[in-house]
């Protein structure tokens, strides 16, 4: 039997072993680039937000410093914020929701043929309109959590049945803004625009940035939201913590379903008619997915902020507007988008691997 003082001798050495190596590791460039990145997801983007305003303000001057343009910004990526704060949730419980786009255009399309295909009166069709993007939500949910689908492909088919729903119901009849403003200027109140200080805001605005700040919150000081970084991370971990699983999942589901209805009632603001054929339906997966991206949030679930997601939202923004303005090809807006792309997933990448 080895002797108890030799035993405490060797495991007193090794245990200063490991404390010295995680202190030279931690006082290290890369150690403390890594922890820095690792604790504050949201911050290469917001070092890349805020790099690209500096340079377009260099090369386009004042005009790009105005109030006008700042704002049009966030007029421009409101609809995609919103949309990117409900795939942010999806995604940090690992899945993917490939219906986001689709389904807010089918809100909106709900919103307006209540109100004028049934006389139903617009507030009540705006709850009409939630309500059936929350149901959506739970049906995507539950086929993810208890039937265990891939939401991969759960949501790529809800995605065509939405689609699909969406034309068959409105018989593809675009409701026109002159209509909505005579009739229904409740459906467009989030297009309702104010002024602070040369800027103009709109309500949509607001909402996206009281809703990103509302779930940032909600994930980082409750317990609901220490859930959903506990399934995206490691489900089987959760659910021995104690973690309701399929709970959680039904929650995020049904939450963004919700989020997808706000996001039509801005498409309404924005736009301020009513389209089957607005193509959010189809490119609002695709953007909010890359908002997500860029922002830094993994794609393996449980780790990013969602204030990442607002970040890579903007950055989109900037990258168009600055191109716009300086009379560059678009097509370098998705050059630069790609690329950015590319590289938020490499960093992800290195971070999870020096953490493992």
């Amino acid at each position: 039997m080895p002797n108890s003082d030799n035993y405490e001798a060797a495991a007193s050495g090794a245990s200063t072993e490991v404390a010295s190596f995680a202190d030279d590791e931690g006082k290290g460039l890369v150690g403390r680039l890594h922890h820095t990145l690792h604790v504050n997801p949201a911050l290469v983007p917001l070092i890349v937000l805020l790099a690209a305003i500096l340079v377009f303000g260099l090369v386009l001057g004042s005009r790009f410093f105005s109030p006008f343009a700042m704002t049009l910004i966030l007029q421009q990526v409101q609809i995609v914020g919103v949309l990117a704060a409900a795939q942010a949730l999806i995604i940090l419980t690992a899945g993917i929701d490939l219906s986001v786009g689709a389904l807010a255009v089918l809100c909106s399309v709900i919103m307006g043929q209540f109100t004028f295909r049934y006389g139903i009166p617009p507030a009540i069709a705006v709850a009409c309109g939630l309500a059936i993007g929350t149901a959506v939500g739970a049906v995507n949910g539950w086929l993810v959590s208890r039937i265990k689908l891939p939401p991969f492909i759960v949501t790529l088919g809800m995605w065509q049945i939405v689609l699909a729903a969406n034309y068959l119901y409105s018989q593809n009849e675009t409701i026109r803004s002159q209509d909505i403003e005579e009739q229904a200027a409740f459906l467009q109140f989030l297009g309702t625009k104010f002024e602070i200080g040369g800027a103009i805001f709109t309500l949509g605005v607001v909402l996206m940035i009281v809703l990103i700040f509302g779930l940032a919150y909600a994930l980082r000081s409750t317990a609901w939201g220490r859930h959903v970084y506990a399934v995206g991370d490691d489900p089987e971990a959760a659910e021995l913590a104690g973690v309701d699983r399929h709970r959680t999942l039904m929650s995020v589901y049904m939450l963004v379903g919700f989020i997808c209805g706000l996001a039509g009632w801005v498409m309404i603001g924005r736009f301020g008619s009513v389209s089957p054929s607005a193509t959010t339906g189809v490119i609002g997966n695709i953007q909010s997915i890359t908002a997500v991206v860029i922002g830094g949030i993994s794609l393996f679930g449980g780790r990013g902020s969602i204030m990442g997601a607002f970040f890579g939202a903007l950055i989109v923004g900037v990258f168009e507007l600055g191109l716009r303005m300086g009379g560059a090809n678009p097509q370098w807006t998705y050059l630069l988008i790609g690329t950015l792309i590319i590289a938020a997933v490499t960093v992800d990448q290195w971070i999870r691997k020096v953490t493992a």
